[in-house]
């Protein structure tokens, strides 16, 4: 079966869009996707950036919220809600996400981007974490005292480390299994068309 890696940060809005539709486009067309939470705050800085783009660029991030709100609707989500602060600090949702296992995490990132793009909620913040999964069902305690384990917290590193390597500045992508990237909710069509073996003509 064709596979997909999908990297996102949870602090980015369009990674948001893309983690709500991306296992159903996926599925339908055959490919697995392999859910990859990483952090962009240290790719940024490598870049010399110190915060997020629409936050350095105010133009920029007008014209985004109001990208997301037409998105958002154009998906059939709920209302577009930019969190306070923004970008919000992702650390601990990503090594939450990576102390689940594979088959967990999918559904709790997307429970993760609904409390702060639909709900506006904090994700910085533990008890929010916390509320998130024991709505799944999870013993909340057990999952979050793993995300001090020493093997969660290489793990992350490793991986924000390893999507740096494969060249990523943004998020979301989508990694083909030869390494063909490409950027962008925008482009998933695209990645899984190419994820098949599809290819242009030219």
């Amino acid at each position: 079966m064709a596979k997909l890696d999908f990297w996102y940060d949870f602090a980015s809005t369009y990674s948001y869009l893309a983690a709500m539709r991306a296992e159903a486009v996926a599925s339908a067309a055959g490919v697995t996707l392999h859910w990859r939470p990483f952090l962009l705050g240290p790719i940024f800085k490598s870049h010399g950036l110190e915060s997020s783009p629409f936050n350095i660029y105010p133009m920029k991030g007008r014209y985004s919220w109001r990208d997301m709100e037409r998105l958002a609707a154009r998906q059939g989500l709920p209302k577009f809600l930019l969190p306070v602060p923004f970008p919000a600090n992702s650390l601990l949702a990503a090594r939450t996400a990576l102390a689940l296992s594979d088959g967990e995490r999918p559904v709790f990132s997307r429970a993760v981007y609904r409390a702060e793009f639909a709900e506006g909620r904090d994700i910085g913040d533990r008890a929010v974490i916390g509320e998130v999964l024991a709505k799944l069902g999870h013993d909340a305690g057990a999952v979050l005292a793993k995300t001090g384990d020493a093997a969660v917290k290489d793990k992350l590193r490793t991986e924000t480390e390893a999507a740096a390597k494969q060249g990523i500045f943004g998020a979301p992508n989508f990694v083909a299994e030869d390494g063909e990237l490409f950027w962008g909710n925008d482009r998933l069509e695209q990645a899984v068309e190419w994820a098949r073996g599809h290819r242009p003509a030219h």
